[in-house]
């Protein structure tokens, strides 16, 4: 299996250690990445090539140990206590919190944080076990219908006509 293929749920709870942190890390990694770009474009605006590496470096690296926190939480959790339940997940959202709050420097934030993903976290595991998703993915090809009509201002003239002789 390729790396950049692997899934969090590929393998059950509790095993694939490295296939789980690759998987969350890679969506870490983009949403850090992405959220770095907007900071250095819109919010820091910094100068030179080193001050904008380090605001990257800055922004991506704790999200990365935020999720990798959350993976190694919930794996040690479900081969410590044996179940594969909600309260793993609450437990390794809460460890993504602490990793928030070390990053702002911050007891409360680290409070707040890992209350907050470790709800997030109880809510995903409980769409798991039941079979629901919060956010369903979208057929955005039966919303537009057809797609042979042209939609052009100035379509362009049968190819049948003749001129007027």
């Amino acid at each position: 299996m390729a790396l950049s293929k692997t899934g969090y749920y590929d393998k059950p709870e509790g095993q694939d250690c490295f296939g789980k942190m690759m998987a969350t890390n890679t969506y870490a990694a983009t949403a850090g990445l992405a959220w770095s770009t907007v900071d250095v474009l819109m919010l820091s605006h910094p100068k030179g090539y080193l001050p904008t590496l380090a605001r990257f470096a800055y922004n991506t690296g704790p999200m990365m140990g935020m999720a990798s926190a959350f993976t190694l939480t919930t794996y040690m959790a479900t081969n410590f206590r044996g179940k594969d339940d909600r309260f793993n997940y609450f437990l390794g959202g809460f460890a993504a919190g602490g990793v928030y709050g070390a990053w702002r420097r911050s007891h409360v934030a680290g409070l707040v944080m890992g209350l907050f993903f470790g709800l997030a976290g109880v809510i995903k595991k409980t769409s798991i076990q039941e079979g629901w998703e919060f956010f369903p993915p979208l057929n955005h090809h039966a919303h537009m219908g057809s797609t042979d009509k042209d939609f052009t201002l100035m379509a362009d003239r049968p190819k049948n006509w003749t001129t007027g002789q």
